[in-house]
């Protein structure tokens, strides 16, 4: 008997003829010369380079400035299979914002027994300062990223929710531009339908979640930590983009009981900032107090009502890893309704059944810190080596309440661009959510990200992945 997985492969399914969604571009392809192909991935390559479209990868000593990969074969996705997947989304996203608000109010959910206290209480993402606070709008989660992955051609699982600051829009735009530039032909042979409005519409939707007090056009601008974080790029960008200012905390303070921040002109008032800061960062008066990157007293204008964040303070709690395991619960109880999208199965360490069931099988399974994020900190079972299972096993008996577990799932393929041809390549998405009092957008299609190594499930640019032009037909 053989231990060999299948693996489903979204352009040619589980034959040689490509699948209905890639039709029409798989003749495009096969009448395309090998060696103009492999000219265009290089030149977008120079063009990634030439634009500065990087992000820096921590190591020991320091931040090196690296190019994300960028395959030139798109993802494709059929309109009835992201109609299906936006139907998941929306719900999940109505669902976590209900749950926002009624953990920081009234804690019906608690109360119900549909998730245990102690999840929320001792959770380092849960902050105090937020209970009794509702957002203008009553938004906790303006931008959201759901990374979603594929086993089969009607199999989708929800792999994380990313509803503090999910990054990599910038990246989905300029895939986009990038084709649109090398392959002008095949958009009018392919009818896909648009991303490039998304910063008009990021624009629209924070300023539709501007504090009540606001009067005429919302003044809207960009918090970054500065110039040396990871994401350092996707701030600027979306910032030129939007139009809008793009700040660092010493451009901000306290002025006549408003965020204001720093112009030719003199302090100006901000209405909604759209922050890359991480919560402990915010504000030094109410958080870490040695932090250089935040607002002294933000906290307290937001409280009061005079600013909205943008996502707001506390969202963190949503997207934990051990909160993600009750996401079928959390669904069902705020919309009355079974999750569209189902969750991949966790085991949750702190338990001691589920941590006993993941020791004996550290070798199958992927195993997660739950306030992980870029790949970091994890064991993948099936490509972790004895010494490797053996430390991570160390590490859960420490802190298992540190860890969630899954199954090495099947993850689909699409093919890459190769040397030698195509060949596949594992991925996942992230579609962005945008979300404002009267309205969700959902941007069709996403970042697709995809693990440039052959077999390998770790798709995160930290970790060598890189990424693909996602198309949504238009029908």
């Amino acid at each position: 008997m053989s231990d060999k997985i299948d693996f489903f492969d979204e352009m040619y399914g589980s034959g040689d003829a490509s699948r209905g969604p890639y039709r029409d571009y798989a003749e495009w392809f096969d009448r395309q010369d090998a060696a103009r192909l492999r000219q265009k991935s290089k030149e977008a390559e120079v063009f990634f380079r030439r634009t500065g479209i990087t992000f820096n990868v921590y190591g020991q000593q320091e931040a090196n400035e690296r190019l994300i990969p960028f395959d030139i074969v798109p993802r494709i996705i059929a309109a009835r299979e992201w109609s299906r997947l936006t139907k998941g989304i929306e719900q999940r996203v109505r669902a976590i914002n209900a749950f926002l608000h009624d953990i920081y109010h009234r804690q019906e959910i608690l109360r119900a027994g549909r998730i245990p206290t102690e999840l929320i209480a001792r959770n380092e993402a849960f902050l105090p300062q937020m209970i009794g606070v509702s957002p203008p709008g009553g938004i906790y989660t303006h931008i959201v990223g759901t990374d979603i992955v594929r086993t089969g051609e009607d199999e989708f699982f929800v792999l994380e929710d990313n509803a503090r600051t999910p990054s990599g829009v910038s990246y989905m735009l300029e895939n986009r531009e990038t084709m649109l530039q090398m392959f002008p032909e095949l958009f009018s042979r392919v009818s896909v339908r648009e991303v490039g409005d998304y910063p008009k519409l990021l624009r629209r939707s924070l300023a539709a979640c501007a504090p009540a007090g606001c009067s005429g056009t919302p003044v809207v601008a960009v918090l970054t930590p500065g110039i040396h974080n990871s994401a350092y790029f996707e701030h600027s960008f979306l910032a030129d983009q939007m139009g809008v200012e793009l700040v660092e905390g010493h451009d901000l303070r306290l002025v006549d009981g408003r965020i204001a921040m720093r112009t030719t002109q003199g302090y100006k008032p901000i209405d909604v900032l759209y922050r890359r800061v991480d919560d402990d960062y915010l504000d030094p008066l109410n958080f870490n107090p040695a932090s250089q990157l935040g607002v002294p007293g933000i906290m307290d204008v937001y409280r009061a009502g005079g600013i909205t964040i943008a996502n707001a303070p506390g969202t963190g709690i949503a997207d934990d890893k051990a909160i993600y395991s009750y996401m079928p619960e959390i669904v069902e109880f705020y919309t009355g309704e079974k999750a569209i999208l189902k969750n991949v199965p966790t085991w949750r360490c702190a338990e001691p059944d589920a941590l006993a069931y993941v020791l004996e099988h550290l070798a199958e399974l992927v195993v997660k810190e739950v306030h992980g994020s870029g790949g970091y900190g994890m064991l993948v079972g099936p490509a972790a080596s004895k010494r490797e299972i053996t430390a991570f096993a160390a590490k859960l008996k420490s802190r298992p309440g540190n860890y969630i577990a899954q199954p090495t799932l099947a993850l689909s393929t699409v093919p890459v661009l190769t040397k030698a041809g195509l060949a596949p390549r594992h991925v996942d998405l992230r579609p962005f959510v945008l979300v404002s009092p009267n309205k969700i957008d959902i941007t069709p299609g996403g970042l697709t990200r995809v693990a440039m190594k052959a077999g390998s499930l770790v798709v995160n640019s930290s970790q060598g992945g890189g990424t693909k032009d996602t198309w949504v037909l238009e029908e």
